[in-house]
């Protein structure tokens, strides 16, 4: 299985909970790893935000790349996460969940381009069929 892997499971696997064990079983075993850009982002402002220092946020995005494949947006991908972020905000909305980010649909839409699963625990994904659910 081809797998993307969206900041909710990185940020659990550098927590080390179970969850982030799990999602690194997961990720060690993929047929192919992919991040877009927009998650490395995503990771590095929770880090710094939290305080971090810049080597650690640094250290921790080398591993990201060492275990997957950048993704950058290029203008298919951003005519696909446009149409899958309105999808995913037409679902949040009708299940009572904030608005999902445009990273969001980058994420969404990569797995779909890549023939791919969604390695997450973010509500905005549970139940679709690109998902492998990492939640409870």
């Amino acid at each position: 299985m081809k797998i993307v892997v969206d900041a909710y499971a990185w940020i659990e696997v550098f927590l080390g909970s179970e969850t982030g064990q799990r999602a690194k079983s997961i990720i060690e075993e993929a047929e192919g790893v992919l991040t877009p850009g927009t998650v490395l982002a995503e990771v590095a402002r929770k880090y710094v935000r939290e305080g971090a220092a810049e080597p650690t946020v640094r250290k921790r995005l080398a591993t990201m790349l060492e275990a997957s494949e950048a993704v950058d947006v290029d203008a298919d991908l951003a005519v696909e996460a446009a149409k899958a972020t309105i999808q995913l905000e037409r679902r949040a909305a009708s299940s009572g969940l904030r608005r999902p980010s445009l990273f969001d649909g980058i994420v969404l839409a990569s797995a779909r381009m890549n023939k791919a699963k969604v390695l997450t625990g973010d509500e905005h994904f549970k139940g679709l069929a690109e998902t492998v659910w990492l939640g409870a």
